[in-house]
């Protein structure tokens, strides 16, 4: 299966904080794991906006995530104008951009995201605390 990660979930895997289930699916070799430069991108204007669950630094996650073997995923022309087909069901042009991704490449979007699970299409939703997914395609 492949894997787009969110930007959550990238920190999390980062740091060794991901809930057991993403866990089991990012060590199981069947799966192929892709980042986004959405989510580093995405990293530096919310740190620049002084959140603190974007404290790390994007550049070394980007190195971390090359030397596990993710593969990066360049957004594209396509994945742009596929923005414009997602529901207004919300707001956050980074999720909405790797919603996009995940629905043009045929990939499953892991999140930890109340509003992103609300999407039809390849979702993979692991709540923070919840050791239970619900594919959405």
């Amino acid at each position: 299966m492949n894997l787009l990660l969110d930007t959550h979930m990238l920190i999390w895997a980062a740091v060794g904080t991901l809930p057991r289930k993403a866990e089991q699916l990012l060590v199981d070799a069947n799966n192929t794991l892709y980042f986004s430069p959405a989510s580093l991108w995405e990293i530096g204007i919310k740190q620049s906006l002084g959140r603190n669950d974007f404290a790390v630094d994007a550049a070394m996650l980007r190195r971390g995530l090359v030397d596990a073997h993710y593969i990066e995923l360049p957004i594209t022309a396509q994945h742009t104008l596929a923005v414009n087909d997602l529901p207004a069901l919300h707001k956050d042009p980074f999720d909405r951009i790797l919603l996009a991704q995940a629905k043009c490449e045929g990939f499953w979007l892991l999140t930890s995201d109340k509003q992103i699970k609300e999407y039809p299409g390849s979702v993979l939703f692991i709540g923070r605390g919840d050791a239970a997914w619900r594919p959405q395609k």
